[in-house]
């Protein structure tokens, strides 16, 4: 059961090189990040996200899902990453094109964060530093990073969205997901882990708790948002082997506090056995799992 993955067992809350935080982010980009395109599938179907679609979207990761509305014809999208430079790094990769070294070296130096290119401007700041008085309004917000595992997640998504609302135009839908009910979400019992092994007196961010009906709509209000409907898309997480499902997982950061109050080898070690009841026999690993999402609107 042990995996291949050779790491460095070393007490640390997660990653601290720089070397480290690339190739977590690159475990994101290439492992994690495409379990919920059916989820960004879903939400762009629904709202005919296309041609005429101004879009801005919050936590956005390595773009996917912006370069998936891309390719169904929006051609304005900004994307919005503070919490991860280095996922933002792979963004730019993904969405920008290549620019000489001293434009993108004056770029960095910039006071606004952000850099802009073919219908594609991304920031790792406020989102108020992504447009100007040229900029159109958006019409329409995502915000496609589900809460219900970190705590003050909520918090954090309410001000992101009471920020961002006055950039859209009025009676925008804006995207709000979260985790399904737990017995729907069979990575639920394998983030107890991350429960369990974090110790809350050393800062530990991982808060589990059934999934409440009303969680979204919560959040929704606390950022004066009206809700307008919801939907419900099966993203299960399939993985080649147990090596890429720890890669991908750890990715997330949500096992962060528990290397932290143990360390690397015992995070892996009980990660392993968590991940055993969802392991096929060829080797694969895969664990369904239901994701909501809320649209709300701009007043």
């Amino acid at each position: 059961m042990t995996p291949t993955l050779v790491r460095q067992h070393l007490p640390h809350a997660g990653p601290t090189s720089r070397a480290d935080l690339g190739a977590r982010a690159r475990d994101w980009s290439e492992i994690q990040e495409r379990m919920l395109v059916p989820l960004y599938e879903a939400v762009h179907e629904r709202l005919d996200v296309g041609a005429g679609t101004r879009l801005l979207a919050l936590g956005c990761g390595s773009g996917l899902a912006l370069l998936m509305a891309a390719a169904r014809g929006a051609a304005a999208l900004t994307g919005v990453e503070p919490s991860s430079s280095e996922r933002l790094a792979l963004a730019r990769e993904r969405l920008l094109p290549k620019e000489p070294e001293e434009r993108v070296t004056h770029a960095r130096a910039g006071s606004s964060g952000s850099r802009d290119s073919g219908g594609f401007r991304l920031t790792d700041r406020s989102p108020r530093n992504a447009v100007d008085t040229a900029t159109p309004a958006y019409n329409l917000v995502t915000a496609f990073e589900p809460i219900g595992c970190r705590a003050g997640d909520a918090d954090r998504l309410a001000a992101q969205l009471t920020e961002a609302k006055p950039l859209a135009v009025r009676g925008a839908p804006v995207v709000l997901v979260g985790w399904g009910p737990p017995e729907r979400c069979a990575t639920s019992a394998v983030l107890r882990v991350a429960a369990k092994l974090a110790d809350p007196l050393r800062g530990g961010t991982v808060r589990l708790r059934p999934a409440l009906r009303d969680d979204l709509e919560e959040v929704a209000g606390r950022a004066g948002l009206r809700p307008d409907g919801s939907g419900r898309v099966a993203c299960p997480f399939g993985y080649a082997d147990v090596e890429s499902a720890l890669k991908g997982l750890l990715s997330t950061g949500l096992f962060d506090a528990a290397v932290s109050a143990t360390d690397q080898a015992q995070v892996d070690k009980e990660l392993t056995e968590a991940l055993h009841p969802y392991r096929r026999p060829d080797g694969t690993v895969w664990m369904p799992n239901v994701f909501r999402y809320l649209i709300a609107r701009t007043p």
